[in-house]
């Protein structure tokens, strides 16, 4: 009997009011490593309306003006106008920093992890990026709703926005969309009826392949019918609030850790790159057609307390688990194989940090 089930994953744009946090702490972290590659850096981030604010610990022998940087990555992402409630000229930027906890210090200096806790990584052959499609999809969308907005004629699109795409699978396989969603911050100028073709017509039909839009598609488009206060102003960022958007749209399981503002010691961030990058080996060289890899730590020891794989069903994932043992999920191994102390953390903060070239970990 055929085996059919949807599944449905998300994406959010860089005005997203979370992700504006996101591309805040990693602004921070890259400008950081930049002149100290071994900096301690925790950076979380705040925004809502008028206002920007920076917390966390940060060890570093160097000096950033974290008010510039937070105000021309608000600017760079669209927030440009004091009419959409947060803007980079005006908000105030507020920042309690304070320093890395002198006991998690001694067992990261020799080597170990900055805390408890699993990472996973998850690899899939159904798509070229050896991602899932529903979460490959919603992305496409969200970078596509970002593309007209900075290159469209009418300047009705704001910054914020969502997409959420479900997919029909078949034994395993995709075989089309079910449905789209689509919610975009605009002007109060534009008519739904115009936003409505234009999302389809511009942003749906170039992202989504004709052979995967069956002819009982459903879109649903701004489904509340207006969505003009948005950003900061609409609801408040938080920095790590959207980790299913930045991994695996669901398809993977996820350890619970945050990525953006913390420095590659941290093995939240780094265990869960250094698990995509093995997953990838699992898939690529045969073991399996799915793979997911679990690994965990205990502060400050470096060896990993375990290290699991699970190819559910699509491989031998007892060859499987003895390739990717030979690894070495130590973290400064981890570090030095990916070469992670280097400033490249902003381009991984939208649309995802898998699925992208020209990243070490996709290589």
């Amino acid at each position: 009997m055929l085996d059919r089930h949807l599944f449905t994953s998300e994406s959010v744009t860089e005005g997203h009011p979370d992700k504006v946090a996101d591309q805040i702490s990693d602004a921070i972290l890259d400008a950081i490593l930049t002149d100290d590659p071994f900096a301690r850096v925790a950076c979380e981030t705040l925004v809502t309306t008028g206002m920007a604010c920076i917390a966390g610990e940060i060890t570093t022998h160097t000096y950033v003006p974290f008010a510039d940087i937070v105000r021309r990555t608000i600017e760079r992402i669209g927030y440009t106008d004091a009419s959409y409630g947060f803007d980079f000229k005006t908000c105030a930027v507020l920042s309690t920093i304070g320093r890395q906890s002198p006991d998690i210090k001694q067992g990261v200096d020799t080597g170990g992890a900055g805390d408890q806790g699993m990472m996973f990584g998850y690899a899939s052959d159904e798509t070229e990026e050896l991602m899932p499609l529903p979460i490959v999809l919603a992305h496409r969308l969200t970078r596509q709703l970002a593309h007209c907005r900075r290159n469209g004629g009418d300047g009705w699109l704001r910054p914020d926005g969502k997409s959420q795409v479900t997919v029909v699978y078949e034994d395993g396989v995709p075989v089309s969309v079910d449905t789209v969603v689509i919610s975009t911050q605009h002007s109060d100028s534009i008519s739904n009826k115009k936003l409505h073709q234009a999302i389809i017509s511009d942003v749906i039909e170039p992202s989504i392949p004709k052979s995967l839009r069956s002819k009982n598609i459903k879109y649903h488009i701004n489904p509340t019918g207006r969505f003009v206060v948005g950003g900061p102003q609409g609801d408040a960022g938080l920095t790590g609030r959207k980790i299913i958007v930045d991994t695996y749209g669901g398809m993977g399981r996820h350890g619970g850790g945050a990525f953006s503002g913390k420095d590659p010691s941290k093995v939240d961030r780094s265990g869960a790159y250094f698990s995509r990058f093995v997953a990838r080996q699992v898939v690529q060289r045969g073991f399996a057609k799915r793979a997911e890899v679990q690994v965990a730590y205990a502060i400050g020891r470096a060896e990993p307390v375990s290290v699991r794989v699970d190819t559910f069903g699509t491989g031998d994932a007892k060859k499987a688990e003895e390739f990717a043992k030979t690894f070495d999920f130590r973290p400064a191994a981890m570090i030095e194989k990916l070469k992670l102390r280097r400033p490249i953390y902003k381009q991984t903060t939208n649309y995802g940090h898998f699925g992208k070239k020209g990243l070490s970990w996709e290589e």
